[in-house]
């Protein structure tokens, strides 16, 4: 239904989708046009009449998946060909057009570097509220961020930007309560929710935040539903609000992520979907016993983090030694996705200049050092046993290293030395 596809046509533009490559053809199943125009995204393309059928389809169906997951008081969706953090970005750009005179945004922390450089890229200014730890867990900090927008004045906030998935310790943000904050002051409230989707306690606090206010939620297409990197969905119970973002995407945009969320969702179909987001919990469920266990064994424990249904984090105090070694011991027995973090020794990081203590526990001074694990969508209970498996055996491992390294250092301090192979003993 694209016009390059046409057998009679002859194209006279400086764009006519024309494609070399056969194999990138093949590719794109000749949708070689793009989708949207150069003032919305969202806007019907007379050329490319089958990418934009596909795309209205795409929005739709996201739109029902998202219901499906949970999230029910949403009514819009829009899916864009960027990743998260850029989306986000477009999202914030849009609401900033409203309010020109607002340069802040309130952002709880949340140390991951594509939540802050969103702000940044926007030219908007991240006024960071520090979270605060409720025994194991990091939780928003309500109090900080009503101080905040008392100091610095409604007129110049654009908005919160708050997060429900995140890695543990750090809980969901209390979306519900900044929600009310938002209604209280009027400002926007934008729900970093980037691989919430799957998880039916992310859609319940976001239903509950809606009964207040929320403008937007941006989720991951990648990281909820198995497709490659690429895409995001915007969604929001505001149809407007959707409009206006589509509306400040410049140009046209690259159909692939769409397509590839088409083809996924339709292959998955809505028992499908379904089916994984069940499996998902289970998952979460298998993967919390095998931590609290592998825990215990090696003298350590699983943080108590009630709050975040996705991401597990273990205590790694027992450890001596570079603990952060660990996860690349991990990596070189095939095992990806875990993290290390060691809080303390006053390290700071700079992200887009801004200074963090304990960059990466998402607050400062955590009291242990600790690695997490995720039950993300598509993995299996197998998967758990293969992981905790070699996690056994390389916590092993590591202790035996870190315990000839002891060794050495003891006998280099007292002199000792260590014989080189050859060396005879006299």
């Amino acid at each position: 239904m694209d016009s390059n596809n046409f057998i009679k046509n002859v194209g006279v533009g400086e764009r006519e989708a024309r494609v070399y490559s056969g194999l990138v053809y093949k590719r794109h199943y000749g949708m070689a046009h793009g989708i949207g125009r150069s003032g919305d995204i969202a806007d019907i393309q007379p050329k490319a009449a089958g990418s934009s059928l596909l795309y209205q389809l795409t929005n739709k169906m996201a739109l029902h998946a998202l219901k499906i997951a949970g999230f029910t008081r949403v009514t819009s969706a829009l899916v864009v060909p960027m990743a998260t953090g850029m989306t986000i970005s477009l999202t914030l750009r849009s609401l900033a057009e409203t309010k020109p005179s607002a340069k802040y945004v309130l952002w709880p922390r949340i140390d991951q570097k594509s939540a802050l450089k969103c702000i940044k890229s926007t030219g908007l200014i991240p006024i960071v509220i520090e979270g605060k730890l409720s025994k194991d867990e990091i939780v928003t900090d309500l109090e900080a961020i009503n101080n905040a927008i008392e100091h610095h004045g409604v007129d110049n906030i654009l908005c919160i930007l708050s997060t429900t998935s995140c890695f543990a310790p750090r809980a969901c943000d209390d979306v519900e309560g900044i929600g009310k904050l938002c209604i209280k002051y009027n400002l926007y409230h934008i729900i970093n929710n980037a691989y919430g989707v799957q998880s039916s306690k992310c859609a319940h606090v976001i239903n509950e935040a809606m009964k207040y206010r929320v403008d937007a939620i941006i989720q991951s297409t990648d990281k909820n539903f198995m497709v490659p990197v690429g895409g995001a969905i915007v969604s929001s119970p505001s149809e407007s609000t959707i409009e206006r973002v589509g509306k400040v995407y410049a140009g046209r945009a690259s159909a692939s992520p769409i397509v590839d969320l088409f083809i996924t969702l339709l292959s998955l179909g809505k028992t499908g979907w379904k089916n994984f987001l069940t499996k998902r919990k289970e998952t979460y469920i298998y993967l919390l016993k095998a931590v609290k266990n592998i825990a215990a064994k090696h003298g350590e424990r699983s943080l108590d983090t009630p709050h975040n249904s996705i991401s597990i984090a273990m205590t790694l105090s027992k450890l001596s030694g570079n603990v952060t070694y660990l996860g690349a011991m991990l990596f070189s027995r095939c095992c990806s996705g875990s993290r290390i973090v060691t809080p303390g020794n006053n390290k700071t990081s700079t992200i887009s200049g801004l200074t963090f203590k304990d960059y990466g526990a998402h607050i400062n001074d955590y009291p242990y050092p600790y690695m997490t694990f995720a039950a993300a969508i598509g993995m299996s209970t197998g998967d758990v046993d293969l992981f905790i498996s070699r996690l056994d055996k390389t916590l092993n491992d590591f202790k035996n290293q870190m315990k000839v390294s002891k060794e050495l250092s003891v006998k280099e301090e007292k002199g000792e030395g260590v014989p080189l192979k050859g060396d005879s003993k006299e």
